[in-house]
């Protein structure tokens, strides 16, 4: 008798409904598998103009908003023209005790610079106010687009529906939208959803930076890193406004671009980044007792 009559017939026999049942079992997992797999990208022109989710933060490459970006069939003429001209930089150079001394100088007036909650109602010269967003208009951008616009509104009644707007949407953030570990830490800070300072401050800058520019035909140009550009120029008008002897206060309020937009008439490519009110501080004006880090805890040297 051969092996095939004497086990593997009866062997078959005795077990057809259990193998009939293991075969559609694997052919319905092949299906599942084919139709959850994705298929592999199709190169398609432009595809590659983006570094996005692949590539890590520090790799990725602004904008990230197709929107944003001219079909490589449809470049834009340059920013620049290639001959443009190369001029000379004039430095003065200074010895090292005086770099010394007034780099020491100007860390001490930074350093004396805190968050301020109260305000004087006293006015600001305008004058101040313009040499402070020209210091911020130095800063450094991508390709020299210069992606920001600095509003500096004086007006009590559009400093009061500034507060209307953001003080409606900072009571949500505080009691929805935060979470409890985020308003614990915020405590201690004494900051609630109360903005008082926005209408007894004479000043509220409000700082936009601009995605992009709209040609006279109607086509985008990008401005590459408007947002990393725009917080450079911020650093510089929270310098300029520490050096003019005034205070401010660094807000981001979440939920409420759209609506400040709105009520200031910018166009759609200009987003909020930062909202300052400014001006002296009140008599009575306190801050946190706050250090901060040593030098050590800041500094690598390599």
């Amino acid at each position: 008798m051969s092996f095939t009559t004497n086990y593997l017939v009866p062997f078959l026999a005795d077990n057809a409904f259990l193998l009939v049942i293991t075969f559609l079992v694997m052919l319905l997992a092949r299906h599942l598998l084919r139709s959850t797999t994705p298929p592999p990208p199709v190169a398609t022109p432009g595809s590659n103009k983006n570094m996005r989710a692949s590539k890590t933060d520090t790799e990725r490459v602004e904008p990230e908003d197709d929107d944003n970006n001219e079909d490589e069939e449809d470049l834009l003429p340059p920013i620049w023209p290639d001959d443009l001209k190369q001029i000379p930089y004039i430095h003065t150079r200074l010895t090292v005790e005086e770099s010394e001394k007034k780099s020491l100088q100007f860390y001490n007036q930074m350093n004396a610079r805190r968050s301020v909650r109260f305000f004087s109602s006293d006015p600001v010269s305008r004058t101040v106010v313009e040499n402070i967003i020209r210091t911020a208009g130095t800063g450094p951008s991508g390709a020299h687009t210069e992606p920001w616009t600095f509003v500096a509104v004086c007006d009590p009644d559009v400093k009061l529906q500034i507060r209307d707007i953001v003080e409606a949407e900072e009571e949500i953030n505080y009691t929805k939208r935060m979470g409890k570990q985020w308003v614990a830490d915020l405590k201690a800070l004494k900051t609630t959803w109360v903005k008082e300072y926005l209408t007894e401050a004479p000043w509220v800058l409000l700082v936009f930076k601009q995605a992009y520019s709209t040609l006279p035909d109607g086509r985008k140009r990008t401005h590459y890193y408007h947002e990393i550009s725009t917080a450079l120029a911020s650093g510089l008008l929270l310098a300029a406004i520490q050096y003019a002897g005034l205070v401010t206060l660094t807000s981001t309020p979440l939920n409420c671009g759209p609506a400040l937009r709105s009520l200031l008439d910018r166009p759609q490519n200009e987003k909020l980044l930062l909202l300052l009110p400014l001006g002296y501080p009140s008599a009575t004006a306190t801050v946190p007792s706050l250090k901060r880090k040593p030098l050590e805890d800041i500094m690598v040297v390599v």
